[in-house]
């Protein structure tokens, strides 16, 4: 049995669960999973071998060990740590934003003054913020978690599989948008805009299934107070439970993401779908269900819709479509094909 380390110090707590979830039951690898305390305690255990960690102690920890594939989940901050244990080990990285992969020297210096000026230049001064890019370049292997984003520099590592749960029919029609309600990486002004000119007598819920504040809290507040009856709209002025992400994931008919194409890592421009993945893509799999996307996001998956001009329309009849998720994302398909490429990576010559 092969042994890996999975490390998340970190930023993405999501996948490293995901992660943990699709490796359950694994008789070909053993993983060990070192998290900083903020990780773990967002994940659920499932039993797994779970050690606290830090930037200060994982190298000590990995040297006590004998592993035969390290995995960093993210690495946008620590670099100086990160990029000794690339040197050290069989290493490969979870690659969220390809273009700060290749960012310059001169490019992540001029960033540490576009944005909170304190934090980046603790990146610099201290975490070795201007080795981030020989991170990526030092692993033997960089991996995404898009099929779309796949090229000759990266992997596909496929994570995301369809959960097995009873789905009650719901009484009105039930519309999800999953993630944190800010007008940053999603257009919300769309979402008020359209909810505000709906004609229709049909009882709909439109669920905002992720925290939301100032503006658009107030926008939320304001369109909650301006509703028919039969248009309902639910919102979370706190962060989102796991309960309350999995009940509302499990009730929708149907997703709508209204992201926006083009956004920023680090004051590096990246684009949604061609350098950076959307957590919403991961979701559609995971709970099975049809998700609208902008009409420009790029997308050849059959489970992804873009967007029309009457969306309400589009929402309502996509929510009448069966599409077999298990078919092509059980636990089992997903597990044979994750394992097939961790094999490849274990044997990678350094």
């Amino acid at each position: 049995m092969k042994k890996i380390a999975y490390i998340e110090i970190d930023t993405h707590a999501e996948i490293a669960q995901a992660f943990m979830n699709i490796m359950e039951g694994s008789q070909h690898f053993s993983v060990d999973y070192y998290f900083s305390k903020r990780i773990k305690d967002q994940v659920n255990e499932i039993g797994a071998n779970v050690f606290l960690s830090d930037s200060s102690m994982i190298l000590d920890q990995l040297k006590a060990e004998q592993y035969d594939l390290v995995i960093i989940g993210t690495v946008h901050r620590f670099f100086n740590t990160f990029l000794a244990i690339t040197s050290r080990y069989n290493t490969t990285v979870i690659t969220h934003n390809l273009n700060f992969t290749k960012a310059s020297k001169l490019n992540l210096i001029k960033s540490v003054f576009k944005g909170d000026i304190i934090y980046r230049m603790k990146l610099w001064w201290k975490e070795g913020l201007l080795y981030a890019t020989k991170v990526y370049q030092n692993s033997k292997a960089l991996v995404v978690l898009d099929e779309a984003l796949v090229s000759d520099q990266y992997q596909f590592l496929p994570l995301f599989y369809t959960r097995d749960f009873d789905k009650d029919k719901n009484e009105n029609l039930i519309i999800v948008i999953p993630g944190g309600v800010s007008q940053k990486r999603r257009d919300y002004d769309h979402i008020f805009k359209t909810i505000k000119e709906i004609k229709t007598d049909q009882k709909s819920e439109f669920v905002f299934l992720g925290k939301a504040k100032d503006n658009e809290l107030r926008q939320l507040e304001h369109l909650f107070s301006n509703l028919p009856e039969n248009i309902s709209i639910t919102y979370f002025p706190e962060r989102v439970s796991v309960g309350d992400f999995e009940k509302w994931m499990q009730k929708a008919d149907v997703l709508w993401c209204p992201i926006q194409q083009e956004t920023e890592f680090f004051s590096i421009k990246e684009t949604y779908g061609k350098t950076k993945m959307t957590g919403n893509l991961g979701d559609s799999i995971a709970y099975g269900k049809l998700a609208v996307f902008p009409e420009n996001y790029p997308s050849k998956l059959s489970f992804i819709l873009s967007e029309k001009e009457n969306i309400f329309e589009q929402l309502n009849e996509a929510s009448q479509i069966h599409f077999d998720f298990q078919n092509q994302y059980s636990k089992t398909s997903v597990q044979r094909r994750l394992e097939e490429l961790l094999n490849s990576l274990v044997f990678i010559q350094t």
